[in-house]
């Protein structure tokens, strides 16, 4: 968007033609990137092998049709997400996600695919005791977290770690999370250099849609990409604060009134899907500590 290659008011269709099927034509970039083109998960059940086959993946989400009206509500895309916004970068960019990433932010321990090199350097996580809360189940919910095929398998396998899944298996640390979303926190800039102006800055962080989400149980307010504080007050006070969860527990956000960026990542996964507690109790001592 800084580049003026992309623009969040634009359909997606008019980059990728093949996105507009099945009704999907007028989707915006914004609305796509706030959750809010009905494709929370493969409508139909899925073998989770296909997620390692970019290309079918693709096919098979251009060729669905949304699982509600799109830019009627959200409904937290937490697998497809990456492949939609990864595709689209690369159509616009002409690099992937993990390679942008490893170009523009040279230095960052931030890795979308990671070498095979770098695997031994990698925590094993451990999966949480207890499911977690959905609420009332429906076909929604189902297709984005409950269905075999919602997710890859074998996560944690080298094939895993070395594919680019830019909504699943980012590699890095708490100090280079932070830093990367502190380019919020710190008026579009990085390292003392501009990336974002205020103008796309604004954009990519202000509120486009509120309300009961189709798929977490709660009241999200979503940016581009981005959840907002908004009535959620998880990433302490600011209303304005942004960032994202991780499921397990982690996060990351940026409060641009403070100037603060933080990051919390953990090798125990817990069962919530946002405000784990024990972020939380990190994030209420680093404000109380201003």
């Amino acid at each position: 968007v800084e580049r003026g290659l992309l623009d969040y008011e634009a359909t997606v269709a008019s980059y990728w033609p093949a996105f507009g099927q099945a009704g999907k034509d007028r989707i915006t970039v914004a609305q796509m990137m706030s959750h809010q083109a009905g494709l929370p998960g493969f409508d139909t059940p899925e073998d989770p092998a296909i997620w390692f086959d970019r290309e079918a993946t693709l096919a098979r989400l251009c060729s669905q049709a949304p699982m509600w009206e799109p830019g009627t509500a959200s409904g937290y895309s937490p697998i497809v997400i990456g492949y939609l916004a990864g595709e689209l970068f690369r159509i616009v960019d002409g690099r992937t996600m993990g390679a942008a990433l490893r170009q523009d932010f040279p230095g960052l321990d931030l890795w979308i695919g990671l070498p095979e090199v770098e695997h031994d350097r990698v925590a094993q996580m451990r999966k949480p005791v207890k499911p977690s809360s959905l609420g009332t189940i429906d076909r929604i919910k189902t297709a984005a977290f409950l269905d075999k095929g919602s997710s890859p398998g074998g996560r944690g396998s080298a094939e895993w770690r070395s594919i680019e899944i830019p909504s699943a298996n980012l590699h890095g640390t708490a100090v280079d999370l932070a830093r990367i979303v502190g380019v919020i926190a710190d008026g579009g800039a990085f390292d003392g250099r501009a990336v974002l102006s205020p103008a796309v800055l604004n954009a990519a962080t202000r509120e486009r849609i509120q309300g009961q989400d189709r798929v977490l149980p709660y009241q999200m307010s979503w940016a581009a990409g981005f959840t907002r504080n908004a009535g959620l007050n998880i990433f302490g006070a600011n209303p304005d604060a942004v960032g994202h969860c991780g499921w397990g527990g982690s996060c990351a956000f940026a409060d641009p009134a403070r100037g603060l960026s933080a990051a919390y990542v953990m090798t125990r996964q817990s069962p919530h899907l946002i405000g784990d507690p024990r972020a939380q109790r990190l994030i209420g001592a680093l404000y109380d500590a201003l």
